[in-house]
């Protein structure tokens, strides 16, 4: 796994925006083996189908569309809130509160935002389990995202227009590497957490990656100055 790069230098930026899931925990924790199980049975009653044949359609919407849901909606014209309802109904007993990751997050300086293409009331649980239900400013969702997903661009120019970000000023962290292609685009400098997400590696290019990490808590110690 890679190492936290050195030296790191992010003085320019007063904006820090955050991918939820794998991102602000470890990929280890495996949130998304529950909402897999959910998935697949919301698939499962829709297509009339087999287990087998509902998790490679979710797979290969999710490789296609960017997500499950945006894939769904695409080939069947489902109702996107009674999916994301069904598949984040899950426990979150996998997650554990990190102080130390905590009180990094709180020390950057400026702003500091949530861009999820899961929906608000989820990601909401998830940092309220995490402990940083009052670190975030905000949370960009999928419905703000009019449930089209990251990567695709609008989504990211839809962020810095709405809440007055200045993407030159900013920084990107995430999981999902082909998630960082659009916000390099637009000038936002751009943090690949590479902690083992599932098909996190997909389409990665050094191109749109400035920086890459294993995880977030030393990475953010090089920013804040203080111990991991």
């Amino acid at each position: 796994m890679p190492g936290v790069p050195s030296p790191v230098d992010l003085s320019h930026v007063d904006t820090w925006i955050f991918d939820l899931d794998n991102t602000l925990y470890p990929a280890k924790a495996d949130l998304f083996a529950l909402i897999d199980v959910k998935m697949g049975e919301f698939i499962q009653g829709l297509l009339g189908c087999d287990p087998v044949v509902a998790r490679q359609t979710q797979k290969r919407y999710f490789i296609e569309h960017g997500t499950t849901l945006s894939g769904l909606m695409h080939h069947h014209g489902i109702e996107p809130r009674a999916f994301l309802d069904y598949v984040h109904d899950i426990s979150m007993d996998r997650l554990v509160v990190d102080p130390t990751l905590n009180a990094h997050i709180a020390a950057l300086p400026g702003r500091r935002l949530i861009f999820t293409n899961g929906d608000a009331a989820y990601a909401g649980r998830v940092l309220d389990r995490l402990g940083l239900t009052d670190a975030f400013e905000l949370i960009h969702d999928i419905h703000a995202c009019r449930y089209i997903p990251k990567p695709d661009p609008s989504g990211y120019a839809q962020l810095c227009r709405v809440h007055g970000v200045d993407p030159a000023r900013a920084a990107f962290f995430e999981d999902m590497a082909r998630n960082l292609k659009p916000a390099k685009a637009i000038g936002m400098a751009t943090i690949w957490v590479n902690n083992g997400s599932e098909s996190g590696n997909h389409d990665h290019h050094p191109d749109f990656i400035d920086y890459e990490t294993d995880h977030l808590t030393p990475f953010l110690a090089k920013i804040t100055g203080e111990a991991a």
